[in-house]
Order: C-alpha cells, then structure tokens, then sequence
C-alpha cells in the first residue's frame, strides 16, 4: 500500500536521529496562526464541528456542544496568535485545561509513529513491510491530533521559505532532563517540545508513552522509558500505554493512507503490539471517544461498539463498519460539505456564464472552459500534455475579468506552468494557503478568487484538501486537475479518486495524448500495458542489468557521461528515480555512488559538502530539490528554486538527504529533461504501476530504464495500479448526493 510520508529522507531507526520541524518562536505556547486555519475554524463553529476540538463522549448533543466550545476557544487563541504576530510579540500560551492546551500539549494517545524502519510511502520504499521510517516526514513530530498536524504543516511551510524557527531553550532543558531520566536521548528534546509544547516536560512525566508522538521512536523505546520514570507502577495494560496505541495503530495505518479501518484490520494492528486485551482497548476507545464508529454508506454510529454489534441491536441501517481517528473523519466530512458547498453556492448565484473558447489550444480545452463555466466543481483528467488545458481555462477566465489562478504542487510545476499563464497567476498550493504566493485572503478570511484551478491534484492528502476547499469562497469555481493513473497523495486518503469516483460533480476527460516515445511508453503504462516503443531519437533507452552492482555503475554512467554526451543535459537537468531509500540500489546507494563520481568530498557539513544535491523535506509530503550552499552556526544553507533556505542545525540529520536520487513520491508532480529510472530486482510491493507510470513520465525529452526486475516490471504494469486504500469519501459524497 502506498505508504503515507514518501517525500522523506531516510535515516537511522534510533530515536536519537530523529528531528522536527520548525518551532514557534521561544516563548510562543501556540504557533502563530494563518488566516486560512482561522477562516477553516470559524467555518467548522458555525456547522457544531472541529477537528481540533476533544473527540465526542456520551450522547451526540453533548459532543457537539464541547465541540462549539473547544473551537470556539481555539478561534479565540488563533486571533490572539495572529494580533501577536503582526504586532510582533510572543503569542499568549495555552493555559493548562484549555482546548488549545490539551490539543497542542496533553497526550492523546501519543500519535502514530511505527516500530520500524520504513514510513508511509516511504515506508514501503524501504522495504517489503511498509511502516513508518524515522525521520520519513522530515523529522516532523507524528500526529497526534489536528492542531498538532495543522502546526507542522505551518511550521513545514514557514521552514520551505527559510524563516527563521527556534524552541524556548528552557523548555528544551526541562524536557532533555526528564529523557534523561528515562534513559533517552537528550538529542530528542527540542522535537519533544515541538510536539508537546513548553509544557512537555511535565507532560512527559505524567505520560511517558507521549514519547510515542515523536517520528522514530517504537513502542518498545517508549516501554522502557516508560518503565524508567514509573518504575513498578507501569504494566503493558496502564490506560496511558492502551490509548497511546490505539491511536498509533490507527496513525500507521493513515501513514500508508487510510483514513480508516475495518474492525477486523484495527485489530490485527493493535494485536501486533502484544496488547494483552484488543477488543476491550478498541471498545474502550470507541466508549470514550477516541476512535469514531462509521458504517460505509449509512448512518455514523458513533455510540455503538468496535466490532458495531450495538448497532445491529438498534437496527442500524446495512454496511460495513468502519473505524477511524476523529482528525480523519472530521477533514472528510469537512472535505465532503465544502465541496457541496462549492456546487450549492455556485448554483444559487447564477453565475453561470458563456465564456469565449476560440482561443483554446484544443477540442478538451474547450470543453474544459465550458464545463467550468456552468459549474462551481470540475474535475479534470488527463496526462502531462492536458496540462496545458486547466491553463488556457485560467487564461480565459482572466481575459473574462474573474480572479483566477492555476496551483501546482511543487515549485518545479508552478515554474512550468507560469510558461503557460504568467508569473502572477501561477502559484503552489503552499505558497497560496500561507498567503506568500496569490491573492491574499479576503476579510472573512477566504481565498481573495473567483476561480482556482489545482493541477497535481491526486498528490492532495485528505486534510490539505480539506483545508484548501475551506478556503475557496461561496460562489467561486474550483477545478481539480490530474493524472488519475499516477501515485496517490503521500498523506492519507485518495481524494482525486474517491471524487472522480463519487461522480459528484462534472468530469472533463482529456483526449490530448502525450507527445513522442515517452507519452506513448506512458499511455500504456496507464492502461496496464508494457510495450516496446520506436525512439528513433533515442528519447527511450532500456538498460538491461543482472545484478545490484551493474545497476548502480550503469546508473552513475549514464547520469555523468551518456545523457549529458547525448542530449546536452547534465547536473540538475538529469534526475535518477528509484523505488526506495534502502537496498543495493535504493536512494542511499545510488546517491552515495553519484556523490562519489559527480561531488566527491569529506562531507564537511554534516555530511554534506558545497555543491551537493539534495532534498529538503520541511515538513510531511513535501519534497524540495536544492543545492548545498555552506553551512553557517545556525544549519545548513541550501539554494533551492524558490531561492535561499536555512535548514535548522538539529533538523539536518533528518530533514535533508542527498538528491541526485529520489523516491517516486518525492519525484511526484516535477519533470527534469531527463530522467533515469532504476527498476531494482528485489522491488517487490513497491513495483506497482502507479510508481511505473509516475517514475516513467518524470522525463521530458528523455527516459533511460535501468532495467533489473526482469519479467517483474511487465507483471507489475499488468496487476493492480496501486494497493487499495479505505477511506470514507466517496461514501460521504454519495450520501450528499442522495440528499441533495
């Protein structure tokens, strides 16, 4: 299964190598707020729900009133954030026992890391059992909770634009006595702090299994240091240690996509961790309202039991039950409401208008700009060349007099798309939440457009999603545009597909094919088919090798002498694709071999030398290609597109890797001139035809295909396109459909 953090460097599986990403400035309890998270909060108030706020116990009035009240708090504590920011002082702390407080500070079951090597998608780039891989978010703190996860998607973002991050110092030295205590690494500290706020130390020592929240750390780490502080008062049946797993049971699995699970595979999870009674952990939860009851296609059931046996008794409507985390649950059916909320409001304002499409570089393109013109919800599909489709709609729409710009998610496919719109309409889907790119936000805190059209919308987790529909205001059009036979999104959920499949809105589906060998070789690929192309140009080369050695040594030749020699390409323009991090020809191996040949060095940064190629990884997904540019005592200085970055001393270890290779996740939703993609022989699950398709198009005028699976890669393009995720979507957008 896909896993759920491919954009990730690979590191050690010690706790001590893991990191986290940036931090509120010292003093700051909270971080400071966006008006985007404002925006989505004061929504979520208005309809009785939060994310952020404590999951429902007792009856579903009662979970809606504390819901009201948790969100309500948390506005409040955004707005004081944000006047805090704008007026340049520390923003306030969350006083213990508020909603803020226990959502950024208490332990909630400790998140979801894994007790292995490998992380989300990254995590089955490692190996043949996908689990979350230390580090595999760049060094990011697990999940433990919406506002947790909504502070290091701003702190990720902050961090990509270089700003400057820190912890409290005294903060940092709390929580470093106490791992000390407990026999941990004091290297720990500072991404405890991140994860738990200033607050961490005694946190820590009220729950040592909160320790579970931070990337890298297993189970039995967290047992011993566990067993350290509580001595004789701690068992493997302590209340702390159940929840904490629960919850890690659940946020592994959401590593490797899932924004829920059958009662059944809740349980195998929780039985791998030796719990002496899974059925009674996953009732309890359910009871205090840690895990959500769901049945696919009926009503929630939130009061009924794991296996949903009370609800059977209360005659519950039919379908399979469904378990999940309330953070998931609440950004899909968040994510459900705004998309109908889209399709609603476009409908009342009768905006509908004729736009002119004379100009449309194509037959899909017209129809694009027609089906956008009459709807507030399109979705687009279509290969690298229908690109240029959702392109000439934003030209059309801005030539109408609307508002309107085209989203890339990486700064490599903003860049290729300002080709196509301009500079000033082209922007990343980061960029434009953190209001650094676009238009800014409008005094109720939406989106300041009237029509967005996301390209790579497939690599959109189910909270990214969630947040962005959030911010697209009433009336306004939104397109999401993609290739539907390409990876999934490195975070949970299936969002593209799952609405393709709802069919809840008007689809446009492109009839533009991908130019040359290469767009041939693709086509086919996404239609389960390997064939042998003609490249009379060479623009496809097939490199046959028999073992791990001749992959690596073919690869390292045709990054420094072939393609360059042929096609006029070298550095940067040419970029190795390969299946994982670890192995005989994994991105370890590959980039340790290419350093060797194209920028041998001592590693004097950390183990990076001036000139390297690297990824940043700021935060969970999201993978930035740069070049060393020294180091200074504050970290490591890169030069990436976006211009200057300064990675954070701690954060290095974990947050940087070398980049002459990439994962097919990290290579996701950018193009080189050329491309290598190395097809290892002992692949195995992570050899599916979504990675085929999406390693095989990073190449625009050239593909060589380091070829040492044999049979394998022919039987993987053939099988499955990728491993199913459960999600609960496509349920929730056909049951608004069914009321609409």
């Amino acid at each position: 299964m896909p896993p759920a953090d491919p954009a990730s460097p690979a590191t050690p599986a010690a706790p001590a190598a893991s990191a986290a990403p940036a931090a509120p400035a010292p003093g700051a309890g909270r971080p400071a707020a966006d008006l985007a998270g404002l925006a989505a909060a004061m929504r979520s108030i208005e309809r009785g729900e939060s994310a952020a706020a404590p999951a429902p116990r007792g009856d579903a009035a009662a979970a809606r009133r504390r819901r009201r009240e948790a969100m309500a708090a948390e506005a409040e504590a955004l707005r004081a954030a944000e006047a805090a920011q704008a007026a340049g002082v520390p923003a306030p702390a969350a006083a213990a026992g508020e909603p803020g407080a226990a959502a950024e500070g208490a332990p909630d079951g400790g998140g979801a890391g894994a007790d292995g090597a490998g992380s989300g998608a990254a995590a089955a780039e490692q190996g043949a059992e996908p689990e979350p891989e230390p580090g595999a978010d760049g060094g990011a703190p697990r999940p433990g909770g919406a506002g947790r996860a909504a502070r290091a998607r701003g702190e990720g973002r902050r961090a990509a634009r270089g700003e400057p991050v820190a912890v409290d110092p005294a903060a940092v030295a709390a929580v470093a006595q106490v791992l000390g205590e407990g026999g941990a690494p004091a290297e720990l500290a500072a991404g405890v702090v991140r994860l738990l706020g200033e607050g961490a130390a005694q946190v820590l020592r009220d729950d040592p299994w909160a320790l579970l929240g931070l990337a890298g750390v297993r189970v039995e780490q967290a047992d011993g240091f566990a067993r350290e502080l509580l001595g004789a008062a701690c068992g493997p049946a302590d209340e702390r240690r159940v929840r904490a797993l629960v919850t890690r049971a659940f946020e592994d699995a959401a590593l490797r996509g899932h924004t829920a699970l059958s009662p059944a595979d809740a349980l195998a999870a929780l039985g791998r961790y030796g719990l002496p009674d899974a059925q009674g952990a996953l009732d309890a939860a359910v009871a205090e309202g840690q895990v959500l009851v769901f049945r696919e296609g009926g009503a929630d059931a939130a009061d009924g039991s794991a296996d949903g046996s009370a609800d059977e008794e209360e005659g519950a409507g039919e379908g399979p039950v469904l378990l999940g985390l309330d953070r998931y649950a609440m950004a899909e059916d968040s994510l459900a409401e705004g998309f109908f909320r889209l399709l609603r409001s476009f409908a009342e304002s009768g905006a509908g208008q004729e736009w002119d499409a004379s100009a449309a570089p194509s037959r899909s393109a017209a129809e694009l700009i027609g089906a956008v013109a009459g709807s507030g919800l399109v979705a687009h599909t279509g290969g690298e060349a229908a690109r240029a489709e959702p392109a000439a709609l934003v030209v059309a729409a801005r030539a109408a007099g609307l508002r309107a710009y085209a989203a890339a998610y990486t700064e490599n496919g903003r860049r290729r798309l300002a080709a196509q719109v301009g500079a000033d309409a082209a922007v990343t889907v980061d960029g434009l939440m953190s209001g650094a790119e676009g238009p800014g936000r409008a005094p109720d805190g939406s989106l300041d457009l009237d029509l967005l059209a996301v390209l790579d919308a497939p690599q959109l987790s189910v909270e990214e999603a969630a947040t962005l529909v959030e911010s697209v205001p009433d009336g306004a059009r939104l397109v999401l545009s993609g290739d539907p036979h390409g990876l999934w999104s490195a975070g949970p959920g299936r969002v593209f597909a799952d609405l393709l499949a709802s069919r809840a809105c008007p689809r446009v589906v492109s009839r533009t094919p991908d130019p040359g060998p290469i767009g041939e070789l693709v086509s086919c690929v996404g239609e389960g088919e390997l064939v042998a192309v003609e490249a009379p140009g060479k623009e496809v080369v097939v490199v046959p090798v028999r073992d791990p050695g001749e992959a690596v040594h073919r690869t390292v030749q045709l990054v420094a002498d072939s393609v360059p020699r042929a096609f006029g390409v070298e550095g940067p323009q040419v970029q190795v694709v390969t299946t994982g991090h670890g192995g005989p020809v994994g991105t370890q191996a590959l980039n340790a071999a290419l350093k060797e040949r194209l920028n041998p060095g001592p590693g004097r940064f950390g183990g990076f030398d001036a000139g390297d190629r690297v990824v940043y990884v700021p935060g969970p997904g999201r993978a930035v290609p740069a070049t060393v540019a020294g180091a200074e005592p504050g970290g490591l200085r890169l030069e990436a597109e976006r211009g200057p970055v300064l990675v954070p001393r701690e954060d290095v270890p974990t947050a940087v890797r070398h980049g002459w290779a990439v994962t097919g996740h990290q290579a996701a939703g950018m193009r080189w001139p050329a491309a290598v993609v190395v097809v290892p022989g002992d692949a195995g699950p992570l050899l599916t035809r979504s990675w085929v398709h999406t390693a095989f198009s990073r190449g625009e005028r050239h593909l060589s295909v380091v070829q040492g699976a044999e049979g394998r890669l022919a039987q993987a393009v053939a099988g499955p396109a990728a491993p199913e995720r459960t999600t609960r979507l496509t349920a929730a957008l056909r049951e608004l459909t069914a009321q609409s």
